[in-house]
């Protein structure tokens, strides 16, 4: 018998029918020489303190850094997870074989290793590693099964990330809760969740701290134009009134006029953390809900591998492209072009390089049906971000106009679409908010059309003055805080450098949305409206942490760039423990000595 373990009993009920073992018996299905079985996400976890000593249970400072000889695992305390845990137990040591079945990721590994090393497995192990649920992906899957040694570095990987949040969790939580915590309050400090805090923070007091500042600007309008002046802000009403003076009576004269063709590249195809940012902008999902829409969209067929950092697809896609997009028939009005033609085999498209686990999020081609409308919008997203890939760019003429009055220079620009290449595919997309509706406002002002100015041209104008304040940092949303997050803190508009910092961020993607989650939960951070900002709690916790490594995005962003060397084979678990251990010894001795 060849036993298959899925990660839910949704998945397993789909692969059974497809193997052919549709009888159900309790806690698994069998047929056709299979045994389909299930966990329910992590039936298993590292042990707690007191499971290695009993002393361990309690908060002391003298015990501290609690780290033991060796990690153990236990299953968790549920009479549901202990029934099915004994289920697969049995199982297992009736099996020839097992086929992992979990999700195909990292988190998805180590929920399976973790159940398989507790129930003693001692037969070959075989890996399904697939990208979609659709019937086709699991047959191919099922028919290219690999050899489970081929993903022990994914599995080391996943072990080391709990082990050091484990490390990292236990002791700098016991550690400032027993020094610093007053009235009882426990001070949470994690790995991932303290630098993410730390980054909200700064940016709070800096907000905090802003004294708003008046300024007067020069402008002048000519011929139905605004023009700026191109002088620093003037700091006074007097000295602007002044210039307003100066400027009246002298005609205006056109000294330079160019436009300049350009091209807006196609957007990038969906990683989690982009598609999360765009829930986020568009329709205020916070990163918790647009990736359980998007897993829900999974398992229902539709779309793909969800928990992914790439924004390419790997090469042996290209052939299927064409299929997929005749399959969306909803969106014919925008793939029917595109079908015309062959589509191109681009690599800023198709690059197996940029590949580790899975390709960028697309949709299946199955046809949607039976889903809620919040899924509805982000599958909308993802398909509407597949077809624009494959039209052409939109192409645009960038004015600028120079113009004096005596020998002050003004400016004004403007942008034109002239064709819209893949902005077509979004033409109809509403937007369905309020801050979405004023970003449209301000493109719709700088894509304006600027009349056409003559070099040397002259006649009067009409001066101006603007009145202005300047503008405190902006609170993180969710969109710019899971953009922080990914680079390590770091603000970074272009994508290609985005990419070459996803090593270096702050967790996973499939990660992010629960620290964020974890923070509001323990009141270090609140919403207000689509902002996020930093409790009285939250600035607190981070003001008594003293260890800069704790709070640093960039060092933290080291440690995730070693985890994913771990996954690659390129470093030592063992090293990687032996230096957490070392720094967390340096932080325990660092906050009960020296403070």
């Amino acid at each position: 018998m060849k036993l298959c373990i899925a990660e839910k009993p949704s998945v397993a009920k789909d692969l059974a029918e497809i193997l052919g073992a549709r009888t159900k018996r309790d806690g698994y299905f069998e047929g056709n020489g299979y045994c389909v079985s299930w966990t329910f996400g992590h039936l298993c976890s590292l042990k707690d303190p007191e499971d290695y000593n009993p002393n361990w249970k309690y908060w002391k400072l003298e015990d501290l850094p609690i780290i033991p000889q060796q990690f153990g695992i236990k299953i968790k305390d549920d009479q549901g997870v202990k029934k099915q845990f004994e289920v697969i137990k049995r199982l297992v040591a009736e099996a020839e074989e097992v086929i992992n079945c979990g999700d195909a990721g990292q988190e998805g590994e180590l929920i399976q290793r973790w159940v398989l090393l507790k129930a003693k497995c001692k037969v070959p192990i075989k890996r399904l590693w697939i990208s979609s649920l659709t019937e086709e992906a699991i047959r191919e899957g099922f028919n290219k099964l690999k050899d489970s040694k081929e993903f022990d570095n994914l599995f080391a990987a996943g072990n080391s990330r709990a082990v050091g949040d484990w490390v990292l969790g236990i002791n700098g939580t016991r550690l400032y809760t027993r020094k610093f915590g007053q009235n009882k309050m426990t001070l949470s400090v994690g790995r991932v969740q303290t630098p993410t805090l730390a980054m909200i923070v700064q940016r709070q007091k800096e907000i905090n701290a802003f004294k708003s500042d008046e300024y007067w600007e020069l402008k002048t309008i000519y011929r139905d134009t605004e023009f700026l002046c191109q002088i620093e802000r003037l700091k006074s009403q007097e000295k602007a009134e002044k210039g307003l003076e100066y400027l009246k009576d002298k005609p205006f004269e056109i000294t330079s006029f160019e436009q300049k063709e350009g091209k807006e590249g196609n957007p990038r195809l969906y990683d989690l953390t982009s598609l999360q940012v765009d829930g986020n902008k568009r329709y205020a999902y916070s990163a918790e809900d647009t990736l359980k829409h998007i897993q829900s969209l999974y398992e229902k067929k539709l779309v793909t591998y969800p928990r992914v950092d790439t924004t390419y697809l790997s090469e042996d896609l290209h052939p299927k492209v064409p299929g997929i997009l005749g399959n969306l028939r909803d969106y014919s009005r925008f793939t029917d072009s595109v079908l015309q033609n062959p589509i191109p085999k681009s690599k800023t498209i198709f690059d197996d390089k940029k590949i580790t686990d899975h390709h960028a999020i697309i949709p299946t081609g199955v046809h949607p049906s039976g889903i809620t409308p919040d899924e509805n919008r982000i599958y909308d997203l993802i398909t509407r971000r597949f077809i624009s890939v494959f039209y052409q760019e939109c192409k645009v003429s960038n004015t600028t106009v120079l113009g004096k009055v005596d020998n002050l220079i003004f400016k004004a620009t403007g942008k034109q679409i002239i064709e819209q290449g893949w902005r077509f595919v979004y033409e109809d997309l509403k937007a369905s908010n309020s801050s979405e509706s004023k970003d449209a406002k301000a493109k719709e002002a700088e894509e304006k059309i600027l009349p056409h100015f003559t070099e040397g041209e002259s006649g009067p104008h009409v001066p101006i003055i603007h009145k202005g304040k300047t503008s405190p940092p902006k609170p993180y949303t969710e969109a710019t805080l899971l953009r922080a997050m990914e680079t390590a803190g770091k603000m970074v508009e272009n994508e290609e450098m985005r990419d070459l910092m996803k090593e270096n961020g702050i967790g996973r993607p499939s990660t992010r949305a629960n620290i964020i989650e974890t923070l509001f939960k323990r009141k270090y951070i609140e919403r207000k409206k689509k902002n996020i900002i930093a409790t009285e709690t939250g600035m607190q916790l981070i003001d008594v942490i003293s260890n800069d490594l704790l709070k640093s995005p960039e060092l933290t962003g080291q440690w995730e760039f070693k985890l994913r060397q771990i996954e690659k084979g390129n470093y030592d678990p063992q090293l990687f423990k032996q230096e957490l251990y070392q720094m967390i010894r340096g932080i325990t001795d660092g906050v009960i000595f020296n403070n």
